[in-house]
């Protein structure tokens, strides 16, 4: 749900355009990419809120028994034999989707063995796969599991079956307990659950609900995302942002402070502006991304960030199969030092401890981050923004104010980088 400043997916604000070179500090060259996500496509059906690129097959087809998912994969191990390594093994996979959980195991483990053998796989890599309830039995996951996979995303979103049908989600709620069991019977004791905010027709009390029992399962980890309405999709035909039969900007916010007290109550820690963990247990392959480091990407519509340079693959099977064929050209030119300074702000001040400024000194320079300082001066006064103490000094958010304010600080900091720089 898009509204003016609440928005946890904390898609970007505006962006200034680039400077030149000189502008600011260049940052040192990216550490080599140890990180990889892999996207599987393929969906029983669309939801109503996706706006991902998918290919749905339908209810009774997967990975078993469908041609193109089975075209897909050798797609896929195309890709990975034709990038270039930078010698560093993978210290994380991250299979997302779409609906992995529709591979079947032998799938699942030709990509996984192709990774190992193109670029390595370090022994303690931390292998996430995303999972659908009711897409799966005992057996796939206990596949999965000996093929490597260590870590599970479960995509519950709601636990009310009428949120679930309003949604276009296949799975009900007596799948989401059923699920869990299966995935740890298998031997994978690290198990997220997500959970949307502010869909069509949910209340405060769906949402204590929803918290109350995904509480109650005792996953590892609990993703919260507030609902965005995105053009092209089933709800942007049916829906107005902000307004009835969805929650108002008011209740989105209520709802998300009602997530952080709970979840933090029960010992979760609010380690990212989405995301809660128990103690040891953040995910580590979405921590290169926040910290803003290098990674693969393969599949159609995936993003990668190699060499300083960001890609996105094309978003339909045929079009990328086309780049495939085309020989893989990327035309995307490296990203300049204000993009790179924007993305680390963007994506660091996601995290609850922030960024630090001695790193962001050393890779932009004093001049930039006297200038993020001056933008956000009013913000520190205001206690949405906080500095830790020497020394090694932090800027992070306040927990929850300052998250739920977060674009307009960050539109604030862009606009003040655009002007001076």
């Amino acid at each position: 749900m898009v509204v003016s400043s609440f928005q946890s997916d904390q898609r970007s604000p505006d962006r200034p355009k680039a400077a030149s070179a000189e502008a600011i500090a260049i940052s040192p060259s990216p550490s080599p990419p140890d990180a990889a996500y892999v996207h599987i496509p393929f969906c029983r059906r669309r939801c109503f809120y996706c706006d991902f690129p998918v290919s749905v097959v339908g209810d009774t087809r997967r990975g078993e028994n469908s041609g193109a998912i089975a075209q897909y994969i050798e797609h896929l191990c195309q890709e990975i034999r034709h990038t270039p390594s930078q010698g560093t093994p993978l210290q994380t996979v991250f299979f997302g989707g779409g609906t992995p959980s529709l591979l079947a195991v032998d799938q699942l483990a030709t990509l996984l063995e192709t990774l190992d053998q193109h670029f390595g796989i370090a022994s303690q890599a931390e292998i996430s796969m995303e999972m659908d309830p009711g897409t799966f039995d005992l057996p796939h996951v206990q596949g999965y599991r000996a093929a490597g996979i260590n870590r599970v995303s479960l995509g519950v979103q709601a636990f009310q079956a009428e949120l679930l049908q309003l949604c276009g989600r296949t799975h009900q709620p007596a799948d989401i307990p059923i699920a869990i069991a299966q995935v740890r019977q298998a031997g994978i004791t690290n198990v997220g659950l997500d959970l949307i905010s502010g869909l069509p027709q949910q209340t405060l009390g769906h949402w204590e609900e929803s918290l109350a029992r995904a509480i109650a399962l005792q996953p590892t980890h609990l993703s919260v995302y507030d609902l965005i309405v995105e053009p092209g999709t089933a709800f942007a035909r049916q829906y107005q942002p902000g307004a009835a039969p969805l929650p108002s900007e008011s209740q989105a916010a209520q709802m998300y402070r009602l997530g952080q007290q709970r979840l933090t109550a029960a010992g979760y820690k609010h380690y990212e502006i989405s995301n809660y963990a128990q103690p040891g247990s953040d995910c580590r392959h979405n921590r290169v991304y926040w910290q803003n480091r290098s990674y693969y990407g393969f599949g159609m519509g995936a993003a990668s960030y190699v060499s300083g340079q960001r890609f996105t693959r094309p978003r339909t099977r045929r079009e990328y199969v086309t780049w495939l064929d085309a020989g893989m050209p990327i035309h995307e030119p490296p990203t300049s030092p204000l993009d790179a300074l924007l993305d680390t702000l963007m994506l660091g001040l996601r995290l609850s401890e922030g960024v630090s400024l001695v790193a962001l000194t050393a890779q932009f320079g004093d001049r930039a981050v006297n200038q993020v300082l001056r933008a956000i001066a009013p913000f520190l006064s205001q206690d949405l923004v906080r500095l830790s103490e020497t020394p090694d000094p932090y800027l992070f958010f306040h927990d929850p104010e300052g998250f739920l304010l977060s674009n307009t600080i960050l539109a604030t900091i862009f606009e003040a980088l655009e002007r001076d720089f």
